[in-house]
């Protein structure tokens, strides 16, 4: 049976995570804090911080190889067909600029791109989720999750 104190403190240190959308890097290092003051006092408090540390870390890296994969693809598509020239009075101007044809390279670009996407929205609801069970005393262990800090 968990103290109050540890179940606080275990959903605060899950709820920190949404400290990225207030700062850049917020959802690591909050929870980092939280989890290296508490972690001697709770085995309870350990092992839910190691498991949102890893939690965040993981995402962090998919969301970079997706990116890698993406806005190459993207950045690809939309200048292989444009001409960028500069009039004489300084003006930019892009010539022959043409939507083109969607291939399938575009169509990875979308696809890395949405999986992107359905990966922040998931983040959201399994942060909350993991707090929810937090705050009942259950450890909760984050799907699709490397485990750096073991």
């Amino acid at each position: 049976m968990e103290t109050t104190a540890n179940k606080t403190t275990a959903t605060l240190l899950q709820l920190s995570a949404y400290a990225q959308y207030i700062f850049p890097f917020g959802n690591f290092i909050l929870p980092v804090v939280i989890w290296s003051a508490k972690k001697d006092q709770s085995e309870f408090v350990n092992y839910n911080g190691k498991q949102a540390i890893n939690f965040q870390l993981s995402f962090l890296l998919y969301t970079i190889a997706l990116v890698i994969i993406a806005v190459p693809i993207f950045v690809f598509a939309f200048f292989k067909d444009t001409n960028i020239n500069m009039w004489h009075d300084g003006h930019w101007v892009f010539e022959r600029l043409t939507e083109g044809r969607i291939t399938s390279i575009v169509v990875v670009g979308f696809i890395a791109a949405g999986i992107a996407l359905i990966l922040k929205v998931a983040e959201f609801f399994l942060i909350l989720t993991a707090a929810i069970k937090n705050s009942n005393g259950e450890n909760y262990k984050f799907p699709l999750t490397i485990n750096f800090i073991k």
